[in-house]
């Protein structure tokens, strides 16, 4: 076989005797289920990792806090391009050896900006890593679309999308036992990335393709849940033209998820990424406090999300919305309470930030089921990849370059201001959707 065959997707095989199908097709599903799940966290160990590296940059290398953020930036504009230029990619490859690419290059890059000496080589070794960091996503789109079945979606993405809070979560404590094992800051990139390439391995030997390449039926004819897909045959791999022009970029839907996406990543990465400079500057937080504060934000959406994608199954038959929408009113609520707060007392921030995180990803991750769900599966990874593309391009920029500018010329109320007119905008655009579902283009 070619190396380019093992990209391409996996040959159907003849289905199995029925009585062997159920038992097969149960531990297939967890083992796709726990290498997209292993593999995505391993992802966010390489891009994670820079966070905890950027006190040694500043102190050991000499950088700027501008140089540190410009060689962030570079990493989230490839991302953002590169989730919806990767995912279109993704639609027609095997997500067996397409994951397991990008996250083993992520991992060599990571070991060899270890090496870089340069701000200028910095940045192009990590828009380099936001690029292969862009073949993550999309395939674990692929993989949950056609591995489980339009009705318990929510539930299953909800469980996956656990995994970047994992992976960002864990970074830390290896950072730290790495530090003490090995001594020497560059090891924050060495050890994740050595991490992330056995990761990689691991999802190249048990990761599959679809159930037909294993001798199972399609997930709809295994369970009886067919959803309107819009082609005749839902089986047939679609080309690059068929999924932008047929599917995307003339979807309606998607267009109003892909703008409601940008601004709950301003509310995201703006409340996360400034909660340390704002809690010790405004509310007068110890760095052990705001630290701890920081982690209740990341950590909460554990439950959050999981809440979430199981309420849009439960309750209200797939339909993504009306649970975005509920979580989005809530996030408005708490962020104004955020602002509002006296800085005498600490324990609000605290349950604000922890009642924020807990809420705001259950709509990130729901904007992306949402995506998958209008567009055939074979064409999911590009409509995740359009949505996710305005959400770091355009969100997360805003979050990161707009707030520190508002605050700077104008003070916090300003920034605060951009991120409730962000909420506003969000819940607004996301209950345009609210009876979007079935699979359309119009």
């Amino acid at each position: 076989m070619s190396l380019l065959a093992l990209y391409k997707p996996a040959p159907f095989i003849p289905t199995l005797p029925a009585e062997t199908v159920p038992a097969f097709y149960k531990r297939m599903r967890l083992q796709v289920f726990l290498s997209i799940f292993w593999g995505y966290a391993g992802y966010y160990l390489v891009r994670k990792n820079f966070s905890l590296a950027k006190p040694y940059l500043i102190r050991e290398m000499g950088l700027t806090t501008g140089d540190v953020g410009l060689i962030a930036t570079a990493l989230s504009v490839a991302y953002g391009v590169s989730k919806f230029v990767m995912g279109n990619v993704s639609d027609r490859s095997n997500p067996r050896y397409f994951m397991a690419t990008g996250l083993i290059l992520s991992g060599l890059i990571s070991i060899c900006f270890g090496a870089a000496h340069s701000v200028r080589l910095m940045a192009l070794l990590w828009f380099a890593n936001g690029w292969v960091q862009g073949m993550g996503w999309a395939p674990c789109a692929r993989t949950l679309t056609h591995w489980f079945s339009d009705k318990e979606r929510g539930t299953k993405f909800a469980l996956w999308n656990v995994a970047h809070n994992i992976g960002g979560g864990i970074v830390g404590p290896i950072g730290n036992l790495a530090l003490w094992l090995i001594g020497g800051w560059l090891c924050l990139f060495y050890v994740p990335g050595v991490l992330a390439v056995v990761a990689g391995l691991l999802v190249a030997v048990f990761l599959r393709d679809t159930p037909q390449s294993v001798g199972l039926p399609p997930i709809e004819e295994f369970t009886g849940d067919y959803p309107a897909t819009g082609v005749a045959d839902r089986e047939r791999e679609l080309s690059a033209k068929e999924i932008f022009f047929g599917f995307v970029l003339n979807n309606k839907a998607l267009w109003i998820l892909a703008f409601a996406n940008a601004f709950v990543y301003v509310v995201r990465y703006g409340v996360l990424d400034w909660a340390p400079t704002y809690l010790t500057v405004v509310k007068g937080s110890t760095g052990d406090l705001s630290r701890w504060q920081f982690f209740l934000y990341e950590y909460a959406g554990i439950p959050g999300t999981l809440l979430a994608g199981w309420m849009s199954d439960r309750f209200f038959q797939g339909r993504r919305a009306p649970v975005s929408v509920l979580f989005m009113v809530l996030v408005t609520a708490g962020v104004l309470v955020y602002w509002l707060n006296p800085p005498d007392r600490a324990w609000l921030d605290s349950a604000m930030l922890f009642l924020i995180g807990f809420l705001i990803y259950g709509p990130v991750m729901l904007v992306g089921v949402a995506a998958v769900d209008l567009v055939p599966k074979k064409a999911a990874g590009t409509a995740a990849g359009f949505t996710g593309f305005f959400g770091y391009v355009a969100g997360a920029t805003i979050a990161e370059l707009g707030i520190g500018k508002l605050v700077q010329h104008y003070g916090w109320d300003a920034g605060f201001g951009l991120l409730i007119a962000s909420c506003v905008l969000a819940t607004g655009l996301l209950a345009m959707t609210w009876h979007y579902h079935e699979r359309s283009t119009g």
